[in-house]
């Protein structure tokens, strides 16, 4: 009789060993697979067998769950009876009261906690170990699941609810997809991971901030002698040319470099000949975004568009180049890009021109003067003061204190901006 117990016992502890484990394999399990990055599953599915299986249990998240929940209820239920069934043994009605206690921090620290943590610090490894497992689980089991998740979809439909998953094909928001581009910091390099934030914020950049002034527009004018019209077209730095008739609102065309080059090669110039050569002008608004030009450019096979404002005016132009300066910084040899309108003065101030482009401003300098509004330095101060400045007024933006130097037909034309904390430290200096 005492060997039969002992034998029992031996039988109800492995039991009891049995059950922790099953709960502690659930526990994991559930952890483990919903902690997993469903874009890295998307890709280690196109070749490891188990991000197969464990995509395909995630299309079905209510079975799923169902047939964990299965097994971790059964194995709490197998671990309560038995520990209550070895305490009665071993203390007699005393171990009865005494079992739920132990049994519950056991279960509590070795088979919920303990493998839950490790599961979220290594969900993919997880995911490997048990995707075959609960695979055979849902196919042993799949009556009693299927009971269990219709019953509980019908409640679902009953709230207004459907299990479905979405959670493995939500779509990413752009701010979203910036966020996990600067988190990646680690795995890309900083050039690449600049060019993907560069990319996103296409979106956002209108072609008005990027594009050419108009007064900086170089281009041909019919009007001219044609003596002057051919140094221009010797002389030119640009593969695209605008020509027009006494003014850039009356646009003739745009002539190309390659088309140039047989021009020149003529005895004398033929106005006529030079409008033939020429393409017809491309007209773009002023609020197009970035992203949606760099389609135009590709739909209409073109590499140059003139931006207009809603009376038609000309405003100034942009180029296919712009926009890709945009996504992968200047086209030059150099480290740093230094504006011609930009001159550092000795005292650390810098004297800027009115119509350079904010955006170059913060490139070259590592500013972060507003973009959202004026693209000009002299727009942005115009803006701030409300009221056409004169010259010696001061503002500050963005922090930095700016002095108005020149002006020139109610515009500014040169401009002193201190960096950043300028003053306080000017001041703390002479403390």
């Amino acid at each position: 009789m005492n060997t039969i117990s002992l034998s029992d016992d031996l039988i109800l502890i492995l039991s009891l060993l049995f059950g922790f484990l099953l709960c502690a394999f659930c526990a994991a399990s559930e952890t483990g697979i919903m902690s997993l990055n469903r874009y890295r599953l998307k890709h280690l599915a196109k070749t490891e067998p188990f991000a197969r299986r464990i995509s395909k249990l995630l299309q079905s998240p209510d079975r799923l769950l169902g047939v964990i929940l299965i097994g971790n209820t059964f194995s709490t239920a197998l671990s309560a009876s038995i520990a209550n069934q070895l305490a009665e043994n071993a203390w007699g009605e005393i171990g009865v009261f005494i079992a739920p206690f132990i049994v519950t921090l056991f279960l509590l620290v070795f088979a919920e906690l303990m493998p839950k943590t490790i599961a979220a610090i290594k969900p993919e490894n997880t995911a490997r170990f048990v995707s075959l497992p609960l695979q055979i689980m849902l196919w042993a089991l799949y009556p009693l699941v299927w009971v269990t998740s219709t019953f509980s979809s019908t409640l679902l439909r009953i709230c207004g609810l459907k299990a479905t998953a979405t959670h493995t094909t939500a779509s990413v928001t752009s701010e979203e997809l910036r966020t996990i581009v600067n988190e990646a910091s680690g795995f890309i390099p900083s050039r690449h991971q600049s060019m993907l934030l560069s990319i996103l914020d296409l979106e956002k950049v209108r072609v008005e901030h990027i594009m050419i002034p108009r007064n900086e527009v170089v281009g041909v004018d019919l009007q001219d002698d044609k003596e002057t019209i051919i140094s221009k077209l010797k002389d030119l730095h640009h593969t695209l040319l605008p020509v027009y008739r006494s003014d850039l609102d009356n646009v003739q065309g745009i002539l190309h470099t390659r088309n140039i080059v047989k021009i020149l090669a003529q005895k004398e110039l033929n106005e006529s000949e030079l409008i033939n050569a020429m393409e017809d002008p491309y007209f773009v608004p002023e609020g197009t975004s970035l992203h949606t030009q760099l389609l135009n450019f590709q739909q209409n096979k073109r590499r140059m568009a003139l931006v207009v404002d809603e009376y038609g005016d000309v405003l100034g132009l942009v180029t296919l180049e712009d926009i890709l300066e945009e996504i992968v910084g200047e086209f030059t040899t150099e480290v740093e890009t230094e504006l011609p309108q930009v001159r550092p003065q000795e005292d650390g101030t810098f004297l800027v021109e009115g119509g350079t482009s904010v955006r170059d401003l913060n490139r070259s300098q590592h500013w972060e003067l507003p973009t959202d509004g004026p693209t000009t330095l002299n727009g942005l101060i115009m803006e701030k003061l409300e009221t056409i400045p004169t010259e010696g007024m001061r503002v500050e933006i963005a922090g930095h204190p700016i002095e108005v130097i020149t002006m020139k037909e109610n515009s500014v034309k040169m401009a002193r901006i201190s960096p950043k904390f300028f003053k306080g430290k000017d001041e703390s200096a002479k403390k």
